[in-house]
């Protein structure tokens, strides 16, 4: 019994080149490049535009980091040939984000203002001033920026302030009843 996500094939996109050097991984693409280790008892073939990976032998945890690598892999060809990207919307009154530098600087409600620098490989795109879309070429590093930044005032469930993912639906309260 193999992993059924592992055994699924890759299709590689134009313009994406990949290598596979023993256990290393390697995606060049329009949005950059990244790199891989696949762990011990997983081997990957890259023929006619596809990446196959292979386990070695049906042991529990080399099933679990079949399918493991092969979500990353996947991952990878997507990030350098469209990039990853997360919305976020910011919710109350005088909250607002401007860019400064690199970085953006947020202004939530709080004495103070919050700077966010991005990290290696994440940009961060201000439609208004009350959107932020952090791109990238990582799926785990976008998603971690954005719930750090998303952290910084979560958004309140009685009138719905703070910062939300725009896809993101906020269970409302009631509030207190009056007599």
């Amino acid at each position: 019994m193999a992993s059924h996500i592992g055994k699924l094939p890759i299709a590689v996109p134009a313009g994406v080149e990949v290598a596979i050097k023993g256990q290393e991984f390697t995606a060049k693409g329009s949005k950059g490049s990244d790199s891989y280790t696949i762990p011990e008892g997983i081997t990957g073939k890259f023929e006619d535009g596809t990446i196959t990976l292979e386990a070695s032998d049906d042991l529990r945890p080399t099933r679990a980091n079949h399918g493991l690598s092969r979500s990353i892999i996947a991952s990878m060809v997507q990030g350098v040939h469209e990039g990853f990207s997360k919305h976020l919307m910011i919710i109350g009154t005088g909250y607002r984000v401007v860019a400064k530098g690199k970085g953006l600087e947020f202004f939530l409600g709080y004495s103070h203002t919050i700077t966010v620098d991005p990290p290696e490989g994440i940009t961060f795109e201000l439609p208004n001033a009350n959107e932020v879309i952090v791109h990238g070429t990582d799926k785990q590093t976008v998603g971690q920026v954005a719930a750090n930044i998303r952290k910084l005032r979560a958004p309140e469930p009685y009138k719905g302030k703070g910062i939300k993912y725009d896809n993101e639906h906020i269970i409302r309260k009631a509030g207190k009843a009056g007599k």
